[in-house]
């Protein structure tokens, strides 16, 4: 089939190549030039697993290609899929300013073309914008209705980190159609994979997507409220709770005799918080969405609240053990929202980055994806009040002289660390370890390792 894919970012590329992969011809429009110069040489402007070899071998192959200008693409598809950001208003409700923009260029397109195809929305609204907005907006630019233009709602269920993995072999595929004939459209679209096929209404389709990441938010604000529950208790640790939990059956079934640990358990474990372009948007959308149909929100408040208290109190671990931070130079491990990720945006740590200059601490920072030019390009080098943040090279370089260190994102490469030797160079080998992952690590001797979830007797 042929496909325009509208927006080029992490979801519209990855699905682009993913389509192109199996097999359809796709286009994939985006407004930024450069970006589509570098796509087009096969360089891939993500960060992620497998897309750069995926993206040059179907633009060698001929089926995958960027472009600037929408018409051609939209004119030349059977299917069009809009795949730009829905961002956080102030209320905590989607702006749907790009999506709108998007539908009313696909409709202006379509204008003069009579031939049956497909807008399917994969960007995340809330329940009724598919068929309340986008479809509307696309159907009087075109001057034209769904008997030419069908609709359909197309979440997308991409990990970062996993996301090519993740759209090749698909857990599920959900698709909320306007009427048998998108209905249509959109299962043959996804025909070459093997992954069950939930057809259903525009608005269920929306629901889904908020309720599986509204579910995941839950998990891990429940783990960190246990885990402030362990702290709270002498010589119980969150980890061994936690542990045991998992055990039960429900969680963690046996198959041929041996148990099987589902990958959702990940959620359920005591950190830092969850952050990235997903979790914390849409669990607020979610709610704003609720309040305007008067629904209840008291379970959405409780996951948002707790999460916002997590890197505050990373923070008041290292200020207890310091008496003040005022001064201090601190060390913070991990910049991204999670490992195996360069994605910043909503980083718990760039949170605890924040709460630390504001009590006044130098801030050093690193993280294995982000140097010192790429910081800058996400204002990491300053802060509201001022302060700057030094972008360090290396774990040592930050580590260095350093009066404590908090460990924000769960890169493995930080359980590996020579800690005896990291303790030799720090000020004070302080370090409050925010992702649990120095468990088990050697050369803690000389290190006070404050462990969330955990208080000693």
């Amino acid at each position: 089939m042929r496909v325009a894919v509208i927006g080029a970012g992490y979801v519209g590329l990855v699905t682009g190549v993913g389509l192109a992969t199996v097999g359809h011809d796709v286009t994939c429009v985006e407004i930024n030039a450069s970006r589509v110069a570098a796509i087009n040489a096969g360089r891939s402007p993500l960060h992620e697993p497998g897309l750069a070899e995926r993206l040059q071998a179907t633009l060698a192959a001929g089926r995958f290609r960027a472009a600037s200008v929408l018409p051609p693409a939209v004119r030349d598809a059977q299917v069009i899929l809009i795949c730009v950001g829905t961002p956080s208003a102030p209320t905590g409700a989607i702006d749907l300013q790009a999506v709108q923009g998007a539908a009313r260029q696909i409709g202006q397109a379509l204008r003069q073309v009579q031939s049956y195809r497909v807008v399917a929305v994969k960007s995340t609204v809330v329940p009724g914008t598919t068929e309340g907005v986008i479809g509307p907006t696309v159907w009087a630019a075109a001057g034209q209705g769904v008997e030419n233009i069908g609709l359909a709602m197309n979440p997308e269920f991409l990990r970062e980190g996993d996301a090519v993995a993740d759209f090749l072999a698909p857990d599920r595929i959900v698709v909320g159609a306007i009427d048998a004939r998108s209905a249509e459209v959109m299962r043959e679209l996804y025909a070459p994979f093997n992954a069950p096929l939930f057809i259903t209404n525009p608005r269920t389709a929306e629901m889904i997507k908020y309720t599986s990441n509204a579910l995941l938010a839950t998990l891990i604000s429940f783990s960190n409220q246990i885990a402030a529950i362990c702290e709270a208790t002498p010589d119980v640790d969150v980890q061994t709770v936690m542990d045991a939990v998992h055990m039960d059956r429900r969680l963690t079934p046996v198959m041929g005799g041996r148990p099987v640990q589902p990958g959702i358990l990940a959620y359920l474990r005591a950190g830092a918080g969850f952050g990235g372009s997903c979790l914390p948007k849409d669990v607020k959308a979610l709610r704003a969405y609720a309040r305007a149909v008067h629904a209840p929100t008291e379970l959405l408040d409780a996951v948002l609240a707790i999460n916002d208290q997590r890197p505050r109190h990373l923070v008041k671990l290292a200020e207890n053990a310091l008496g003040s931070l005022a001064g201090r130079t601190v060390a913070v491990l991990g910049l991204t929202f999670k490992p195996g990720s360069d994605d910043l945006r909503d980083s718990p740590a760039l949170r605890v980055v924040e709460l630390l200059q504001e009590a006044g601490a130098h801030v050093r920072g690193y993280d294995p994806m982000i140097t010192p030019d790429g910081a800058a390009q996400h204002s990491l080098h300053m802060s509201a009040n001022g302060n700057g943040i030094e972008i360090c090279t290396s774990a040592r370089q930050a580590l260095t002289n350093a009066d404590a260190a908090l460990i924000t994102t769960g890169w493995r490469d930080f359980a590996s660390l020579d800690w005896s030797e990291m303790a030799s160079v720090m000020r004070m080998p302080i370090v409050v370890d925010g992702r649990r992952i120095l468990d088990g690590a050697h050369g803690l001797d000389g290190v006070t390792l404050l462990k969330i979830g955990y208080k000693a007797i």
